[in-house]
């Protein structure tokens, strides 16, 4: 589905310009009413929360630019057609769209009901997988249904708790607000050689409750691009080949190069924001190659959703048929979504949803070095092999911070009494997932942190590490 121009420049064009002919505020305004769209739309439909919920952790400690707007704004859900309507003084109110695919997806100025909405509409196998009990029935980790874990605690100790209680009172402790930080947790879930050994949820949230994962899902994102390189033989040395024009000098940079933030391509925050593709209903394609060059690539690590952005379009267009959901539902990752712009860019840099089940899933492939042991029919390698290693190098220039950055992981080899093969998905709000093959040891903990109060997830990875 295609617009014409002039209904997407309101919502389409870089971030300061002036809209509407009026001020900037009008554009913050309709920031603001297609963030109250999205991730109403999100948290209803992806995540199943109720909206008392949704308001107390999606809509608050959020961008300071759209904060004070967002909380005046009125969304208006419908539940048959499954989309959110907000009305801000625009030209045409903010809608986002979902589907059962790839969840919403924030439309532009000028889409109107009920035209068919954005994502790619393609049917996953297990359409039942919103339902507790078709996964309920079946064993962790392909479904919900797990056994408790029975171990003694490691030599030496006083106490004659088992390993799984050991555990349970640390991670107690990631909820009370001051142990690991003043961090707001909403899912601590720690699994060791393969099984769930401990597990706890805020009031509200249980093992089915989706979040949207933020920078998590970058390390998804190239999780999906060896997925990718497994399946069609796909190079992380190719070059990305987005600029039509073959004397384009961005055309040197490679896979591999935005995987490990290395292009070298000018970002205006650190971070680099896309305000207008997930909030304004702009799309990857136009965005995020419009940025010129700043450096060499492989010359300078530069964090920028851009880079993912931009490695999640070189995928898809070297193999069109594959689609991020293909590699969820072979893991039992039934309740995560990869959503899209309205063209279908999959947003994989920030817009994913998942459980903390899931994320433990995607941690379990790792500690297999890419192969999927539980399966119907028996092992099946997903990922090329040693791409855990991969992942983990630190073979590009390297942030200055205490963590390193492999491709898409951050690398903990400087955590003080935590392994140095530990990598991490970091992302915004306090969301984490660590893994650590030496010890068969995943840890996934999710929350609603704010800038001010943040979790400490070192400190509570060495906790972990030395209860075993």
């Amino acid at each position: 589905m295609r617009f014409p121009t002039f209904l997407l420049a309101a919502l389409s064009l870089s971030a300061g310009t002036i809209v509407f002919g009026q001020s900037s505020s009008d554009y913050d305004r309709a920031l603001a009413a297609g963030y109250r769209a999205q991730f109403t739309c999100s948290g209803l439909f992806n995540g199943k929360k109720d909206i008392f919920d949704i308001q107390r952790d999606e809509l608050s400690g959020i961008y300071d630019r759209v904060a004070p707007i967002v909380n005046q704004l009125e969304a208006v859900t419908d539940f048959t057609d499954k989309h959110v309507r907000v009305e801000y003084g625009g030209p045409q109110p903010r809608y986002s769209v979902w589907n059962p695919n790839t969840g919403c997806t924030a439309m532009p100025i000028g889409w109107k009901a009920p035209m068919e909405g954005g994502g790619i509409n393609i049917k996953r196998p297990d359409i039942d997988r919103i339902a507790a009990g078709a996964l309920d029935s079946k064993n962790w980790p392909m479904g919900d249904k797990s056994y408790p874990f029975i171990a003694k605690p490691k030599s030496g100790r006083s106490d004659s708790n088992d390993l799984g209680k050991s555990i349970a009172l640390v991670a107690d402790k990631a909820f009370d607000g001051a142990t690991y930080g003043n961090g707001k947790t909403s899912a601590i879930l720690i699994v060791y050689k393969g099984k769930i050994i401990s597990e706890k949820y805020k009031k509200g949230h249980d093992k089915h409750t989706s979040q949207r994962t933020w920078s998590v899902a970058k390390s998804i994102g190239g999780t999906f691009a060896g997925y990718v390189a497994h399946k069609n033989g796909l190079d992380m040395n190719a070059s990305l080949n987005l600029w039509a024009n073959k004397d384009d000098p961005r055309n040197a940079i490679t896979i591999d190069n935005v995987l490990r933030m290395t292009s070298g391509l000018y970002s205006d925050t650190a971070g680099n924001r896309t305000d207008p593709i997930y909030m304004g209903g702009g799309s990857a394609s136009e965005r995020t190659t419009s940025w010129p060059s700043q450096y060499l690539p492989n010359s300078k690590f530069r964090y920028s959703n851009n880079d993912i952005l931009l490695a999640s379009m070189a995928v898809r267009k070297a193999a069109p048929d594959i689609h991020p959901h293909q590699l969820f539902d072979k893991l039992g990752m039934t309740r995560t979504y990869a959503e899209t712009d309205w063209q279908g860019n999959y947003l994989l840099s920030s817009q994913v949803w998942t459980t903390a089940r899931d994320l433990a899933r995607l941690g379990l492939l790792y500690m297999n070095d890419g192969v999927w042991p539980y399966g119907e029919n028996g092992a099946e390698r997903l990922l090329p092999k040693d791409w855990l290693e991969y992942v983990s190098a630190a073979s590009g220039p390297q942030p200055t911070r205490d963590l390193g950055y492999g491709a898409t992981f951050w690398l903990m080899n400087n955590s003080e009494g935590v392994p140095k093969d530990a990598i991490s998905a970091n992302g915004n709000r306090g969301q984490y997932l660590v893994i650590i093959p030496s010890l068969d040891l995943i840890i996934v903990r999710r929350g609603y942190d704010t800038r001010q109060k943040r979790f400490n997830l070192q400190l509570f990875t060495r906790d972990i590490v030395s209860t075993l």
